[in-house]
């Protein structure tokens, strides 16, 4: 076997282990929880190691992760229900104003670097994760919370959908480069044809929902097609973000956790934009 073809195994093996385990992991609260506060954590720990091998920078890893984990479980118990006071971040925020303080007495050369690279993990990694709460527990009229497991799933579904769409239409077809100077792969048809897939498999779900009854989501079929585009347009920021990221750092993959597919910022960089873009998204359809 070929080198190529066995990496081509050894990808698709991760990649239908790592889609399985995110799947059943979704169809209960708790395990959607558990398994989200681990991605959280292993993802602003490889962020913040990467970000230590840049001279002058020395960020507190163990000290960030913990508070990035805690904040994405203190916004899963405020959005569950299972918390009802705000001080429940009190804890956080001491950490945070620790990762100040402690600079004080580190003697590190550029204590701004340490500050900037801590918060940009909180910013970039902790806080778009923990926005998958607000889209899994939905109010009900009568003021009760259900988790439904359709919406976040839903952003995944796109992302690997669009993922897909793009990688077959720009073999194809791609001729035009979308963004030669930070990803050379991609191309407009490629994208085209990714956010074509993604309408109908958007336009799927919907038609599901509303065969099922149970339309927690309260999308309508064209809302389901708008959030699907939203997915597709911020989903293809964050991975240009992360290869900007990369760029900067001047490495070619994120790290090497789940073979054939790189790192956690490999594996997630879409995800860090399209969450928090479908809750602003779904929060302002409330508005109109």
């Amino acid at each position: 076997m070929t080198a190529k073809m066995q990496n081509l195994v050894v990808r698709t093996i991760t990649g239908v282990l790592f889609v399985t385990i995110m799947v059943v992991c979704f169809l209960n609260p708790t395990a959607m929880v558990f398994l989200f506060s681990l991605i959280t954590g292993l993802t602003i720990w490889e962020f913040t190691g990467l970000a230590n091998t840049r001279s002058s920078v020395n960020v507190n890893r163990f000290i960030t992760t913990v508070a990035g984990v805690y904040f994405f479980l203190a916004v899963a118990g405020i959005n569950s229900g299972i918390v009802r006071s705000f001080a429940v971040f009190i804890p956080y925020l001491l950490t945070i104003v620790y990762l100040f303080i402690s600079e004080l007495y580190t003697q590190n050369k550029d204590a701004i670097n340490d500050w900037a690279y801590s918060m940009l993990s909180q910013m970039y990694i902790a806080l778009p994760f923990s926005t998958i709460n607000a889209l899994a527990f939905r109010s009900t009229p009568d003021g009760s919370i259900h988790y439904y497991y359709l919406l976040p799933l839903s952003i995944f579904i796109f992302l690997w959908t669009n993922d897909t769409g793009a990688y077959c239409s720009g073999s194809l077809f791609g001729r035009h480069k979308l963004f030669p100077r930070i990803s050379p792969g991609k191309t407009w048809e490629g994208s085209i044809g990714g956010g074509i897939l993604v309408l109908a498999v958007a336009l799927l779900i919907g038609i599901l929902e509303q065969k099922a009854g149970d339309i927690y989501s309260g999308l309508t079929l064209l809302q389901w097609m708008g959030l699907g585009l939203v997915v597709v347009f911020f989903g293809t920021w964050g991975d240009l973000v992360e290869s900007l990221f990369k760029r900067t750092l001047g490495i070619k993959d994120s790290g090497n956790i789940l073979p054939g597919h790189g790192g956690m910022l490999d594996r997630f960089d879409s995800s860090l934009m399209a969450l928090p873009a479908a809750v602003i998204y779904l929060g302002s359809l409330t508005l109109f």
